[in-house]
């Protein structure tokens, strides 16, 4: 996969399979992981190269990115302007 312009592929870490009181929950009541790797990253925007790159482990809005199937694996494809902060 190869994001264009400011846009950046990120795989989400998988939902938390139980509550911090070890209580295993349903997939409905999972929460939408917010954490994310850098899987891709376009070539930037207006000559402007982005900040992120492969590997960088990310925060991103809850409702950020459209999410895709590719090769069995779920990403979301995000604009960079929506990563929160990158984390070392």
């Amino acid at each position: 996969m190869r994001p264009i312009n400011d846009r950046v592929v990120v795989q989400p870490a998988a939902a938390e399979e139980k509550s911090k009181g070890g209580i295993i929950l349903p997939e409905q009541a999972k929460e939408k992981p917010q954490r994310g790797v850098v899987v891709a990253v376009g070539p930037g925007k207006d000559g402007n190269a982005l900040t992120v790159k492969v590997d960088d482990v990310v925060l991103y809005g809850k409702y950020a990115g459209q999410e895709i199937s590719h090769q069995g694996k779920d990403y979301l494809i995000m604009r960079e302007d929506d990563i929160l902060v990158i984390l070392d």
